[in-house]
């Protein structure tokens, strides 16, 4: 099954760690991903463009409005995906509670959705 781990970070607090600290939070990504390449559990992911860079579009009564961001007024942001194809739901929460974003901020599980409607 195929489950989408969406990433939250605090892109202040992310830059005000120490070096060393942020320097092993990377050094966490890179050996987690290697390790779920090599299980062949990987599907692919990517980290997203800072929130000032994004637009909020709205449609109301056929207008399109748009909006530059940074919109949520949480101080955690949607900071990146990954996709794991695994076993369980058990495992991709596994997965998600050793990735290093989970120790400082949030990380979400969602299985993905075929486009029949049934979980991949």
């Amino acid at each position: 099954m195929k489950y989408m781990l969406l990433i939250y970070n605090n892109s202040g607090a992310l830059e005000a760690l120490p070096e060393d600290e942020l320097q092993a939070v990377f050094a966490d990504v890179d050996r987690l991903m290697n390790e779920l390449q090599e299980s062949g559990e990987w599907v692919g992911g990517a980290g997203l463009a800072a929130p000032t860079q994004a637009k909020l579009v709205r449609v109301r009564d056929g207008v399109v409005a748009t909006t530059d961001g940074p919109y949520a007024e949480s101080k955690e942001q949607f900071a990146g995906y990954s996709i794991v194809d695994v076993e369980s739901e058990e495992r991709a929460v596994e997965i998600a509670a050793a990735w290093p974003d989970a120790r400082y901020w949030t990380m979400e599980v969602r299985a993905v959705m075929g486009t029949s409607g049934d979980v991949m």
